[in-house]
């Protein structure tokens, strides 16, 4: 997906990921391409009822281009935890104008590698986006965000530069209690994660 707000600006948009669901999937993917799993790994979060409307407020705004809110369920990977029948998540729907589908690696790595916006540079997304997925334990890491973040590297290599450093994303400032998954959804793909 673009980015004109966050990694990148209008004259120079930088990409994002989004989760995308099997029908929307299946429209966009040549018929050729094996199925990806359904398996999506990532965290979910309890927000403390007084601090909803603040967090509403501050995703409403940081997703703003180009995602809107689904709802999906979510299974925490202790089995011992109760599964959440309505997760809200923001995704990126093919409808939407920054909905931008397949690209080829190395196009979006020379997108990501030159782009910047107001929440700091693509490459350091895309870079944190792959650490946060280790984080997540084993089976979590995926192998299209790997590949991506290794031709980004490599872009910056070829360019003369020695790399990214990770910048300091956004923060919010309240409690939250996270709650680990491997979600057996109809989605597919990764949510954004930004660490403090």
């Amino acid at each position: 997906m673009d980015t004109e707000d966050h990694r990148g600006t209008p004259a120079h948009p930088g990409r994002v990921v989004t989760l995308i669901d099997r029908p929307h999937y299946d429209c966009i993917v040549p018929p050729s391409t094996p199925p990806p799993s359904y398996r999506v790994w990532g965290a979910a979060y309890h927000i403390p009822q007084q601090h909803v409307n603040e967090v509403q407020e501050y995703l409403d705004i940081r997703e703003v281009n180009g995602y809107s809110i689904q709802y999906a369920p979510f299974q925490p990977a202790s089995r011992e935890e109760r599964p959440i029948e309505k997760c809200m998540v923001y995704i990126g729907l093919p409808s939407n104008p920054q909905f931008l589908g397949p690209q080829s690696l190395d196009r979006l790595a020379a997108t990501i590698w030159r782009c910047k916006g107001p929440s700091g540079e693509n490459r350091d997304y895309l870079f944190m986006l792959e650490e946060a997925l280790k984080d997540l334990g084993d089976g979590a890491d995926d192998e299209h965000v790997q590949e991506l973040a290794k031709r980004t590297r490599e872009t910056g290599m070829a360019s003369g530069e020695n790399g990214a450093t990770l910048g300091d994303g956004f923060s919010i400032e309240v409690a939250i209690e996270k709650v680990t998954s491997n979600s057996k959804s109809n989605l597919k793909g990764t949510e954004e994660v930004e660490k403090p």
